[in-house]
């Protein structure tokens, strides 16, 4: 292990010091303050009446198994077997899974910069080597294949609806990605996370162009529930064994009590509910803080805003420190998903009310104003 080339988590860091004040608005950290399905909470707690407190086999619930099959049905007109769905404690331990099953010591992970930091320190845990790739408006955000062209890879992560940008890899691009990656043995692992917050466009999952890919969800984003710490992994059917032993090893089972409580989750009606939620949050933060600063894109999913701050600031790690000093505001630095210019950003989540969001436009304004 090479703890020594491990980052923080610097949104984790800013959590933390946000609870100095007791008025902090919160833009820093990708947590839904929306419930779950009222039926998600009934079920947990007939798991506690029901002392539903031992392990479950390594692979999970087979009851929760089968019903992300039949959404991915559903969904995608996907068809997938249960045993290729893994549950993990969130989608942390799918990367574990997904790491170990398709990387050797010293092999290369190509991530995009900017990008989800716990990816690159997951890989340098592991002895694996991060190969970072230039993305940003100019292609919209997304690897391409001649991005990969000028890499030796063993294997590829995207994140789709992605963090921190909230754009949505496009059918055609994700397709030539996989078929690449196909062609030249490189492994494809798809982050999919923020599926179902989507707005004006949908999500294409790898599963819809190969059967060879390996497929992160989760339950803390479009299902608010992140504290129940519940994620799956669906894994090509040649490696179901060397999955479930992996999981055997590393965690022995997922949560049980949050494998009973998701089995509640797959309520359609509430959740196209709560996406709509997101999305008046979203129209509501591009409009203002296009006022104030440069928002590359107006995001297609996922909740969160990756602004240019450049007008203000040429270091925004100090600018996000400054901000919750001064005026209580919490944001995540550009700083935290990379270095590819990413002094110049700042992320703002939009998981709180608007009537939150509303009081930390004011108080930004107004510091802006006077700085």
């Amino acid at each position: 292990m090479r703890y020594e080339n491990m980052n923080s988590f610097i949104v984790m860091d800013i959590v933390r010091d946000a609870l100095k004040y007791e008025d902090t608005i919160h833009f820093e950290i990708g947590q839904p303050d929306l419930n779950p399905n009222p039926k998600v909470k009934e079920a947990l707690k007939q798991a506690v009446d029901e002392n539903r407190f031992s392990y479950t086999e390594s692979l999970g619930l087979k009851s929760l198994r089968d019903k992300i099959v039949d959404h991915y049905k559903k969904e995608y007109s996907v068809d997938i077997d249960s045993s290729q769905v893994l549950l993990t404690p969130g989608t942390s331990g799918a990367f574990l899974v997904a790491y170990t099953l398709t990387l050797k010591q010293n092999g290369k992970l190509g991530l995009s910069d900017p990008s989800y930091p716990c990816y690159k320190n997951f890989a340098n845990m592991l002895d694996i080597e991060p190969i970072f790739m230039n993305i940003d408006k100019s292609c919209d955000y997304e690897l391409k294949v001649e991005h990969l062209e000028k890499q030796n890879l063993d294997a590829l992560q995207i994140s789709s609806p992605s963090n921190p940008t909230g754009n949505i890899y496009g059918d055609k691009n994700l397709k030539e990605l996989i078929e690449y990656c196909d062609k030249n043995s490189i492994s494809f692992i798809s982050d999919e996370l923020y599926h179902g917050l989507v707005y004006e466009k949908d999500a294409a999952t790898a599963l819809q162009f190969s059967d060879n890919v390996f497929v992160i969800n989760g339950f803390s984003k479009y299902y608010c529930m992140p504290g129940l710490r519940l994620g799956w992994i669906i894994v090509p059917k040649d490696l179901v064994r060397e999955a479930e032993i992996i999981a055997q090893n590393i965690f022995i089972s997922a949560p049980t009590l949050s494998q009973y409580a998701a089995l509640e989750a797959f309520d359609y009606e509430y959740l196209e509910n709560i996406k709509n939620s997101f999305k008046q949050r979203r129209d509501y933060l591009y409009k203002e803080l296009n006022e104030i600063f440069s928002v590359d894109a107006k995001p297609d999913g996922a909740f969160y805003l990756w602004a240019d701050v450049s007008k203000y600031t040429d270091d925004s790690f100090a600018f996000a420190k400054e901000l919750l000093e001064n005026i209580h505001i919490a944001t995540t630095p550009g700083k935290d998903f990379g270095t590819n210019s990413t002094n110049k950003y700042l992320r703002f989540a939009y998981t709180r009310d608007i009537e939150h969001m509303e009081e930390g436009i004011k108080r930004l304004k107004e510091y802006l104003q006077s700085r």
